[in-house]
């Protein structure tokens, strides 16, 4: 009994140890360069709007789906990837909030995001019959992949969290699948997966859905096929929730990279991956721009990979290749997605794909490598990884022969590590699992020695701490149209700046175009000539439709500007120049912007972002116009004292309204509601309500006495049994 107990608590125990491990592991990045964890779209879109939406939670806006000041990016509804629906999100939310470091900020929520992927990854392995130090080794190695850590992790931070949830989704639906768990976590973790906005995460709900079903089906185990089905369903019934105003918007709105296409950018290639194991690994891998070659380790897995391939025991994947079906069809999609073409509908850049490439991959080599390498034929299998070794060394040196001195450092690390860890599988297998995760600390030691920055991507300078950055702030008064670029993408969500300028995933066609606005929020020189034209709404100038009380204009785009009739200097620097108005705009109250000649606006209100009240009179018989300082998303209800009216789009894409000739007086409202969110919450309420009723029911049944239980002649009853000790010595070379 007292075995019995230890072996029970031991699986805790070695998952508390993979997360500690990886905390401890996640923070040579930061301490070799704290922005590490803060850079590129982290830096400019993903920190500053949890910082932002942070405070609106606080401030009691569930959800938070529409921000008017922040303009292109401030339809979160339909933004999608910052992932409103997801609590996990809603929660790190409040916790950057707390945070005047965003730098710290990063740290936390990225860290809690490798443990949680370790976690994962963890019992996924231990879900195919992994041993528990194969499968810690799999856990801890995989977040810290090049990818994994120097792209998402540091960069694309919606990539990390849906990633993060597919490991779970996979093992708790291959645990239903078999019997073992229950529907509920198999839909909250797929939940979790979908609802993170990214459509990388549900991709792979689909793929792994799919793969399990194909596995199912492979072992004769039709008990789990409708299981797999009904729970894929109910999970598919989030999916307009969160999709559906993205999709509704889709009208109004372009996104680069959009369609099917092949330019080659991160496009990696098959033979890349035989340096998977190569720390200094460049691979020739077109990045952004004129680049030919990723400046980042991005290709790279784990130290000892390609090392211990001749020391594994191969032969398991033969024997037990129907329950590993799900693992092989996972990672063959992959593949195949991974080398496929750059731009495929909403998937750009095929070296995402990669990391789950490795998750399914880790799950192989850790049933493989379960019970330790095996020993014998001890001079052919060295041979065989010297041979592996040499050649990965050469097709690193060959990528970047002129950092010679990192590859040989790199190889050195790979000899002393593998030779160390054999060293140790004769005498403590444990020993030798505890080689191999330190030798994945070593490895990222170097690693952010040689790049200690995701060079592939954009660098953005300014202060990471909030307190600095408001002190640094350019004063202004109200809505700041910014010509070039004053604050990089939505820092100025936290710098305390409303700016027009915002970093967006989805453009708004007509406001980009009229404005010469890019996707990140700067505008070119040009820019500040059309905000001034006049329009043919009786003249008015853009930026008075926009209501902008300041326009920031940076210097180095164009020096030495003079402001227009009703405009002052209130600040220059030799950075920035900032215009003011001499005169306050009307209705302070509200957003809107101009009402046409004979309409009088007696009182306007807007008391949120979605919602907007008009009081006005005019003669009868006379039309009318009322422009609002908002762009027309798709979503609008317009109604004159209960009458409905259309909304449609004036300049730069701006709500109008046009007002009845019919008409003398009333009052116009506005409300705002994301396109297809009433039919989204429905269906995700049904799913939720749906597996609950679907668990119970076989829980039920499960109950029920089965009086003439089928044999299954196939069955191989220890196919998903993780084990529960490591084997002696005689054991292995009996192996």
């Amino acid at each position: 009994m007292t075995t019995l107990v230890r072996r029970s608590a031991r699986g805790p125990l070695v998952a508390f140890g993979v997360c500690a491990a990886v905390v401890l592991i996640a923070q040579i990045p930061f301490l070799r360069n704290r922005l590490f964890y803060v850079w590129d779209d982290s830096a400019v879109q993903f920190l500053p709007t949890w910082h932002y939406l942070g405070g609106r939670l606080l401030e009691g806006d569930w959800p938070p789906l529409l921000d008017v000041d922040n303009w292109m990016g401030g339809n979160f509804a339909a933004e999608a990837l910052f992932g409103i629906w997801n609590p996990v999100n809603l929660a790190n939310f409040v916790l950057v909030n707390q945070f005047d470091d965003l730098a710290v900020a990063a740290v936390v929520v990225k860290t809690e995001f490798l443990v949680l992927l370790a976690l994962g990854a963890y019992l996924l392995c231990r879900e195919y019959g992994a041993g528990r130090g194969p499968a810690a080794v799999i856990a801890i190695a995989l977040p810290f992949s090049g990818f994994t850590l120097y792209y998402d992790a540091a960069t694309w931070a919606a990539g990390l969290m849906a990633f993060t949830w597919l490991p779970f989704t996979w093992w708790a639906a291959r645990r239903m699948a078999r019997g073992a768990g229950s529907p509920l976590w198999a839909f909250l973790f797929g939940a979790l997966a979908v609802t993170t906005g990214n459509p990388y995460g549900l991709l792979g709900v689909c793929v792994v859905m799919a793969a399990l079903l194909v596995e199912s089906w492979v072992r004769g185990d039709r008990p789990a096929l409708p299981r797999l089905l009904v729970v894929g369903g109910l999970v598919a019934l989030l999916v307009p929730l969160v999709y559906l105003p993205l999709l509704g918007s889709s009208a109004v709105t372009t996104r680069a990279g959009q369609g099917f296409a092949s330019d080659g950018v991160l496009m990696p290639r098959l033979s890349d991956l035989l340096s998977l194991s190569m720390a200094s690994h460049q691979p020739m891998v077109r990045g952004f721009g004129h680049s030919i070659r990723m400046i980042t380790p991005s290709v790279y897995f784990a130290w000892f990979i390609v090392p211990l391939l001749p020391w594994l025991h191969w032969s398991r994947l033969r024997e037990r290749w129907r329950p590993l079906a799900g693992v092989f069809a996972v990672a063959a999609v992959y593949v195949l997605l991974a080398v496929g073409p750059s731009n495929m509908w909403m998937f750009r850049f095929p070296l995402r794909h990669l990391e789950v490439v490795y998750l399914a991959l880790g799950v192989l080599f850790a049933v493989v490598l379960t019970g330790g390498p095996k020993l014998d034929h001890f001079r052919r299998r060295a041979l065989l990884t010297a041979g592996a070794l040499v050649l990965s060394a050469y097709l690193t040196f060959s990528a970047g022969p002129w950092q010679w001195r990192h590859h040989v450092i790199s190889l050195a690390l790979l000899v002393v590590g593998i030779v160390l860890a054999l060293w140790l599988a004769r005498r403590r297998l444990a020993a030798m699992y505890g080689v191999l995760v330190v030798g994945v600390a070593a490895g990222l030691v170097a690693q952010t020695a040689w790049f200690p920055f995701n060079g592939d991507v954009a660098v953005h300078n300014y202060p990471r701490s909030i307190t600095e950055l408001r002190a640094q702030t350019p004063p202004h008064e109200g809505t700041t149209f910014p010509v070039g670029s004053v604050l990089p993408g939505n820092v100025g969500l936290v710098a305390g700046l409303s700016s027009v300028g915002s970093y967006t995933g989805l453009q708004f066609r007509d406001f980009a175009s009229a404005t010469c606005m890019v996707y990140h929020g700067n505008t070119c020189a040009g820019s500040f000539d059309r905000i001034f034209a006049p329009t043919d709404l009786d003249g008015r100038p853009l930026v008075d439709l926009i209501r902008a009380g300041s326009v920031g204009v940076d210097n180095s785009v164009r020096p030495d500007v003079q402001p227009p009739p009703g405009w002052r200097v209130s600040f220059r620097s030799e950075t920035v120049t900032v215009l003011s108005r001499e005169q306050p705009l009307p209705w302070p109250d509200g957003r809107l912007s101009h009402a046409t000649a004979g309409v009088r606006v007696t009182e306007d209100t807007s008391p949120d972002d979605r919602d907007e009240s008009v009081r006005f009179t005019k003669p009868r018989g006379q039309a009318g116009s009322l422009v609002f300082a908002r762009l027309a998303w798709p979503g609008y209800r317009v109604e004159l004292d209960g009458r409905e009216l259309t909304g449609r789009q004036g300049p730069a894409g701006l709500l109008v309204v046009d007002l009845p000739a019919d008409v003398e007086a009333g009052q116009v409202t506005l409300r705002w509601t994301p396109p297809g969110l009433p039919l989204g919450t429905a269906l995700a309420l049904l799913g939720l309500l749906a597996v609950v009723a679907y668990s119970g029911f076989l829980r039920w049944r499960s109950r029920r006495p089965d009086p003439a239980p089928l044999v299954d002649a196939d069955h191989e009853p220890a196919d998903h049994e993780p084990a529960d000790r490591e084997p002696t010595g005689r054991e292995r070379a009996d192996a």
